[in-house]
Parts: C-alpha cells; structure tokens; sequence
C-alpha cells in the first residue's frame, strides 16, 4: 500500500523546470530506493514532499492527507522525518546535546535547558546506542568523521520516532565499514516498521538494500519496480548515458 504519494507535481526555478509533472508513490513498510543521474530532480522532489520547497503544481499526499504546502516542522510532527545530503548538525553542540534537539524540535538554544525529563533523557541515549555512538556523546559533533556525523543525523531522526525516513545520500563520503553499519541500522528500523525512501547514488548499496526503486529522469519518473527489473531496463541504462548500475553512477 502506498504511503506517500505525489502526483502531478511541477517546481520551476525561473526558466529551469526541475520537476515536470512528477506523480510517484512509496510503499508502505518498504525500503524505497530514489535514483537518476544528476539533475533528474530527486532532491528537489525531497524538498518537496517535506516541505522545504512548494510545488508550482500538482499535490503530496501522507497516508491519504494532503499535505502540499505544509511547513517541514509540520511535515515532521505528521511523522516523516528527513536528512540531507550535506549534513546538518550543531557542530559546536555535544553528540548527545544535538540529538536532545532531535527530541524537542524547538528552539535549539532555549532546548538545552530544559531536558531533564528522564524518559527524554533515556530515548536520546537510546538513539545513540542504536548508531553506535554513546561512547562520543559528549564529543562536539563538529570533531566527528563525516560517517559519524551522517549516523548522527539518523540518531537526531530516530529519537523523535517518525513513520517514514527520507534519507538524502545517506552513502555520500561514508567509509565502507561505517556503510556496512548504517544499512544494518537501516534494515533494523525497517523490520521494526519504519518506511524509508532513500535518494542514492550508490547503486550497490541501492540495491542490495531497497525492496523497491523509482526512477527519475528529467523531473520526473521513468521506471518503478524491483531491483532486479529496474537494472534490467534499458530505458534506465540510457538514462544513465550507458553506465554500469553495479557501481556507482552519476
């Protein structure tokens, strides 16, 4: 059953059309792969389904609400929580400090005076256990690798509990070992039932992991299915220009 859906959507920016009548929908209870070469639309789709950018056309429905136009901070309390492809953490703040934000979402300053509740307390410690990184947690974010910083950024998703993640190049500058753990983390809430939609360029990671991949082109969809069919299409190698989806293609 789909659980996000967009339909019809369009964003131009001036005389750039980055989505053109986009319409694509997200099973429920899946891991969702979101591929296509550079400049198909995939993060601007993002921005779109999590309010960060409003359609100039077309909708986005969440569990059969609509939710177009919606602000991200209401996109995040009807449960979809996101990352982005570069990361957005409080550098300066400790490990555990930004996930706390993870947890209240309001106001970071004012945040950190105020979470001395112990069961807000215990569901940031158990984010950080889940990524593996009590043992950093009071380590400035800004001394963390790129990998920790990208397993952080899922921590400061998972603390607040969301329905669905939409995880933007969560492989991006990631070492293999730390990758190796964050699909594991990734199937890990999947089985506990969280859905995710992943935007990759990895297509090794892609698809070893997802259960399902769209994919764009040009603003907008080319092909949904399997992994396995989508490899096999020759309408996605073209739209590759001819590159080998084992590897990573962009």
């Amino acid at each position: 059953m789909s659980m996000l859906k967009v339909e019809g959507i369009v964003k131009n920016y001036g005389g750039i059309q980055a989505l053109r009548g986009c319409t694509m929908s997200f099973q429920e209870g899946a891991i969702n792969g979101l591929i296509g070469p550079n400049g198909s639309g995939k993060t601007t789709l993002f921005n779109v389904m999590t309010g960060y950018e409003t359609p100039d056309e077309g909708n986005v429905s969440f569990n059969g609400k609509d939710i177009t136009g919606a602000t991200p901070n209401q996109v995040f309390a009807a449960g979809i929580g996101r990352t982005f492809q570069l990361t957005r953490i409080f550098p300066r703040l400790t490990v555990l400090e930004n996930v706390h934000i993870g947890a209240r979402r309001a106001g970071a300053w004012a945040q950190l005076k105020s979470w001395s509740r112990p069961e807000e307390r215990a569901a940031v410690r158990d984010a950080l256990d889940f990524v593996n990184l009590t043992r950093l947690a009071y380590e400035p974010a800004g001394t963390l690798s790129y990998g920790q910083q990208k397993l952080l950024e899922l921590a400061f998703i998972i603390v607040a509990k969301p329905k669905v993640m939409l995880l933007d190049e969560p492989a991006g500058g990631v070492n293999p070992t730390l990758l190796k753990h964050l699909g594991g983390r990734i199937k890990a809430l999947n089985d506990e039932g969280v859905t995710f939609i992943i935007v990759e360029h990895d297509m090794e990671f892609v698809m070893g992991l997802c259960d399902q991949v769209s994919v764009m082109h040009m603003g907008a969809s080319l092909r949904e299915g399997r992994p396995a069919e989508v490899r096999a299409d020759p309408a996605v190698m073209e739209a590759y220009l001819g590159a080998d989806l084992s590897v990573e293609a962009d």
